[in-house]
């Protein structure tokens, strides 16, 4: 309850901020006669902390975004936007998060009582928040703003003037991010409170986004190596500190009632039941249909013998068989495809992430118990639940659940510094050795080598390498952190999203020949006997315009020098 309390205090400073233009909050706390110590300041502080969603109420950062190719939607899932919207959260949040860093950065130096080292790590984390802040603006509308003050009305070239280009802002990103790196120096052995690691982390995300970025959409090699090094420096710090490491099941970093303790998380999201909690497993172990993972995701993931789908000698056959079995949902024992077998010939990351036993409308299945599942796709979405907590009905009950979520952990920074060495055209065996396969030893996968084979299945047109690490991010961070969808616009490939040109993202699991086993009237199965999970004559077509998102309408009544994204 305490933790609760300082986030409420720290709100309460800046409860009038939505406003850029408010100067001083009317409450009973002032920045006059609030930041007068440490205390205090590190109360205000926790409030960055808590902005991380982590699991959430469906609108967390695992599982709940569909605009992927990773999850088969029913109905498609459409763009963010199709047209400019009045107002957009996405625009007028990041900014009043600005503010509240902002707040600090500038408060900070004036406490006496604090040493001028203290006074540098909360300015750093101020400088991180407000580094992250301008991340998130730049990655959805490119040009913006750059705002290192609180703004007034005397701000006019932020107020009136025209957005400064993306490139601008990200190099003052990269100098809030440098100096976070340099002056954070509390808390480094927290795992729930802003440090060093978790601003290198950071560092390493963001830059390796800017790297790619500026490869691929801008053509600025040059540009695009500076950044790309950066996120490489950033992983290699991680990499070298000692402190963390892979945990040993893969799965544990998702479904754990408390990450304390786990050597892989570098900031993590504690929940406790009762007075934090969130809906993810209530969610997709419910009686709501959930979007299951897409035949074309699930077709990525290589087979026990290290090769693809094309490449393999191993059985090829997605087709389960009948099982005859009593879910414990009260409704007696019934028919359900198993599918045990052919998860037993993929990476097993496969089996943490869906369920055996296939889902849909007209063939229910509850899993431990309780209200059948089913899925859009078939395939039951797994990775966060856990049959340890089974017999808790509490766990199942809608915003009840209290697993913790991982914000940053080391498998990220593996995968960030493979893919940075990759871009860089210095990749060696022995940077795969300490990165990706590690990875793959913790799931008894054969090991990356710098020349693996020619996948059939390559349609982004890059080196075989590239690929199959484009591929280890996905099957590693399936379900996670949205990272499909930015990882495709950074890499230039959003198009890969389009259902009319890569249908299989619609398509799930195979049912065709089991019709006299289980209903299938219920569903649309298509002619190879695959289910359908669009609804027929529905498309998501891509274009370059969906690159960016349009600036909200709104924004044009205040400042009519903001101009229009590309397209929109």
């Amino acid at each position: 309850m305490k933790k609760f309390l300082l986030f409420f205090a720290a709100g309460l400073l800046l409860t009038s901020c939505s406003d850029l233009l408010d100067t001083e909050p009317y409450d009973q706390f002032t920045k006059s006669n609030y930041f007068t110590n440490e205390t205090n300041v590190q109360l205000f502080a926790n409030y960055f902390y808590n902005t991380f969603t982590g699991y959430g109420s469906e609108t967390g950062d695992f599982y709940f975004n569909y605009l992927c190719d990773d999850q088969g939607t029913t109905g498609i899932q459409p763009w963010t936007f199709t047209a400019a919207p009045g107002t957009a959260a996405a625009w007028n949040s990041p900014y009043v998060e600005i503010r509240r860093a902002n707040t600090l950065i500038h408060a900070v130096p004036g406490i006496s009582d604090m040493s001028e080292n203290t006074q540098k790590n909360w300015v750093g984390i101020g400088r991180l928040y407000r580094a992250w802040q301008h991340y998130k603006l730049v990655r959805a509308y490119g040009d913006c703003y750059w705002v290192d003050k609180e703004l007034d009305s005397s701000d006019e070239d932020i107020l009136y003037g025209k957005r400064q280009p993306r490139n601008d802002v990200m190099d003052k990103v990269l100098e809030d991010l440098n100096y976070a790196c340099d002056n954070i120096t509390a808390n480094e052995n927290s795992r729930v409170a802003f440090n060093k690691y978790v601003a290198l982390s950071m560092k390493a995300e963001i830059c390796l986004y800017e790297g790619c970025y500026n490869k691929y959409v801008a053509n600025n090699s040059s540009r695009a190596n500076t950044y790309l090094t950066e996120a490489k420096n950033a992983c290699n710090a991680i990499m070298t500190s000692g402190k963390f490491a892979l945990n040993d099941s893969y799965k544990a970093n998702f479904d754990s009632e408390n990450l304390a303790g786990n050597p892989e998380m570098i900031l993590y999201k504690h929940y406790v039941y009762g007075s934090m909690s969130h809906k993810t497993i209530s969610y997709t172990c419910g009686s709501t249909q959930v979007h299951g993972m897409s035949k074309d995701a699930f077709d990525k993931y290589l087979f026990k013998d290290g090769k693809p789908l094309a490449l393999t000698s191993l059985d090829k056959s997605d087709k389960g068989v009948i099982i005859n079995v009593d879910d414990k949902s009260g409704l007696g024992a019934a028919n359900h495809i198993d599918i045990s077998a052919v998860l037993a010939n993929r990476d097993p990351r496969l089996s943490a992430q869906v369920d055996n036993i296939l889902q849909f409308p007209g063939c229910g299945y509850a899993r431990f118990g309780g209200a059948q599942s089913t899925s859009s796709t078939g395939y039951g979405v797994l990775l966060f639940d856990n049959e340890k907590f089974a017999s808790d009905n509490a766990l199942r009950q809608v915003n009840a659940n209290w697993t913790d979520a991982p914000i940053f952990w080391y498998a990220q920074t593996l995968l960030n510094y493979a893919e940075a060495c990759a871009e860089l055209g210095s990749i060696t065996q022995a940077d795969l050795d300490k990165s990706i396969n590690k990875l793959r030893d913790r799931v008894g996968m054969p090991h990356l080598t710098t020349s693996p084979a020619a996948d059939p299945a390559n349609n982004m047109g890059v080196s075989p390498l590239l690929w199959e690490l484009r591929r280890e991010r996905r099957v590693e961070l399936m379900y996670c952190v949205n990272d499909r969808y930015y990882s495709l616009l950074r890499w230039n490939k959003l198009e890969l999203l389009d259902t009319k040109k890569y249908p299989d993202q619609c398509r799930g699991a195979y049912v065709g020949s089991f019709g006299a086993d289980v209903k299938l009237t219920d569903i649309d199965v298509d002619a190879d006997g695959y289910i359908n999970c669009k609804n027929k004559g529905a498309d998501r077509v891509w274009d370059t315009k969906y690159n960016l998102f349009p600036i909200p309408n709104d924004q044009f009544q205040l400042n009519k020098e903001i101009g229009q994204n590309p397209g929109w």
